[in-house]
């Protein structure tokens, strides 16, 4: 089983380095084949050159759609198992072992995993828990999604006519598509990631709450 994880990544070279050194932990740990593509899109700064140095192969894209970025990165893949991973966020040493215990069992068309932010504050853990719940209401989760290649492929990737929240209608394709194929999509609370709190940093700790009742 080859991995194929993808990055975006806008001007990352504050961020980069802690994503590619966790990559290379859990391919360490699992004794994996694993390519690392990281997209450049309009980068200003040493992003690319980081990535070269530390093996990735880069692919330089100018879209300013996340869809897009993504999608380009994916159709570079020669794994048989994608996996995405944002240029901010570091994956658990255990990703890559549990992500192939879970698609070899048949059982899982893909999944996501676990998010736990850098930081904590009472707003962060407020929006956290509102995330976890809608992870129980609806089964889909974001973060870091991972899945067989070929399946991918067969719901069209990710949807490059959405602008916004394009990692969780991915996740709706593919539990849609798992379950015309009798698999199930997984939430994996056992790997995880650990993510920058930057957006918090930015509008504030309480700024899902803001967004959200910014029109009453």
């Amino acid at each position: 089983m080859k991995f194929s994880v993808i990055i975006p990544a806008r001007d990352e070279e504050k961020n980069i380095p802690g994503c590619l050194e966790s990559i290379r932990a859990a391919r360490d740990a699992a004794g994996a084949d694993v390519e690392i593509i990281v997209v450049a899109n309009r980068c200003t700064d040493r992003t690319e050159a980081i990535a070269l140095e530390a093996g990735a192969r880069v692919v330089r894209n100018e879209d300013r759609c996340l869809s897009k970025i993504r999608n380009r990165g994916a159709e570079q893949a020669s794994g048989d198992v994608l996996v995405t991973i944002d240029a901010d966020s570091r994956m658990s040493p255990n990703m890559f072992v549990e992500i192939a215990k879970a698609l070899s069992s048949g059982i899982y068309v893909g999944g996501g995993v676990k998010v736990i932010p850098e930081r904590s504050s009472r707003g962060i853990s407020i929006t956290i828990l509102i995330f976890e719940l809608f992870v129980f209401l609806t089964g889909l989760c974001g973060g870091l999604y991972w899945c067989f290649k070929k399946d991918f492929d067969a719901v069209g990737g990710f949807n490059e006519k959405i602008l916004v929240a394009e990692d969780l209608d991915l996740a709706r394709r593919l539990k849609a598509y798992g379950k015309r194929t009798g698999r199930k999509f997984l939430y994996m609370k056992w790997a995880h990631i650990v993510t920058s709190c930057r957006k918090f940093d930015s509008f504030g700790d309480w700024a899902f709450f803001k967004f959200l009742f910014l029109d009453f």
